[in-house]
């Protein structure tokens, strides 16, 4: 049995450890927001924050992640909490900045590629508060293993969203 840190919990599973991490999180654990794009790492749906960095779930085995803390869209809000120093009742019914922007900008179309920009885009705000277009832009394109791809074409809400994320969390975000 493998055990894994899920947004803030420690949880049993009882996949191979040579099972990637997409499949748990989804068929075992029944955490729906890393979403299947392509199974090869090349589109960034599966996003999810090892550790704090952006790591493709959909090729990551288990093994690989044991003992580390990975959180999924759906943990956004207790990161936020934790790292505002904000108790768990404080926060109850509150986004994370980033989703705030996302929902205040209307960023998804259909949505399967969301919840990775999200992902990718709360590690760049954690390294780079104040990042200009240029910074988002080379964040979704050339600093993972391939870039995330939005097949709906709403590059220019994403940038508009990524923006407002930065400005929410400068003001200290959910309140």
């Amino acid at each position: 049995m493998t055990k894994l840190k899920v947004n803030g919990t420690q949880r049993d599973v009882k996949a191979s450890p040579d099972t990637p991490l997409l499949y748990v999180l989804r068929g075992e654990l029944n955490v729906m927001t890393p979403k299947f794009g392509c199974g090869m790492a090349q589109c960034g749906a599966c996003s999810v924050l090892v550790d704090g960095e952006e790591m493709r779930a959909c090729v990551t085995p288990i093994s690989a992640i044991e003992g580390k803390d990975v959180t999924t869209v759906d943990g956004l809000p207790a990161r936020w909490a934790a790292k505002q120093g904000l108790s768990p009742e404080q926060m109850k019914g509150k986004l994370h900045p980033v989703q705030e922007a996302w929902d205040a900008e209307q960023v998804p179309q259909c949505g399967i590629c969301q919840f990775g920009m999200m992902i990718k885009v709360t590690e760049l705000l954690e390294a780079n508060p104040k990042p200009t277009d240029a910074d988002i832009k080379e964040a979704l394109t050339t600093s993972g293993p391939s870039p995330h791809l939005c097949r709906c074409g709403s590059y220019a809400a994403i940038l508009e969203g990524a923006h407002r994320a930065a400005r929410l969390m400068a003001e200290g975000g959910a309140k």
